[in-house]
């Protein structure tokens, strides 16, 4: 059985389909399709991704997605490596959670350094009165008590 991506590109030529032509159609880079196409599976991001440009590529050229995915489980099952094979390199390549955790509280902390400096400026904000003040009759009085000596030392 020929490689999935000798089937793939053999088939588009056939319909007489361009890889520009596939990838406008299918939205999937032209070098994931041209990795794609040469059997450069490990170049591609994972195999959820090849899984789903398979399903969009045979949909464009106008294959049956079963057949095709069906010659990638057989491409894929015959060149997996075993896992006795895998290095330590590989396992330690995954990301540490301690990086993460570390990213979490960093934005934990500027949400609660906002959040003070919120409840700080509410707590310190000078207290404005809604309403004017409206004088009251004591202030009447001692107004006309100052304009009325004047008026008696004018008339005097």
């Amino acid at each position: 059985m020929e490689s999935i991506g000798r089937y793939l590109k053999t088939e588009r030529e056939v319909r007489q389909i361009s890889l520009e032509e596939i990838a406008q159609t299918t939205r999937i880079p032209l070098r994931h399709l041209a990795s794609l196409e040469d059997d450069r599976l490990d170049k591609l991001p994972g195999d959820v991704f090849v899984r789903g440009f398979l399903k969009s590529y045979s949909k464009a050229v106008g294959l049956t997605i079963g057949e095709v995915l069906r010659r990638y489980e057989h491409q894929s099952r015959s060149t997996s490596v075993p896992p006795a094979e895998l290095s330590a390199a590989a396992i330690t390549g995954i990301a540490s959670p301690e990086r993460g955790r570390r990213f979490g509280l960093a934005i934990a902390l500027v949400i609660i350094l906002i959040l003070f400096t919120l409840a700080l400026s509410i707590a310190l904000r000078p207290r404005h009165r809604e309403t004017p003040v409206q004088l009251s009759s004591a202030s009447q009085v001692v107004g006309s008590a100052i304009n009325a000596p004047s008026a008696t030392l004018a008339g005097g």
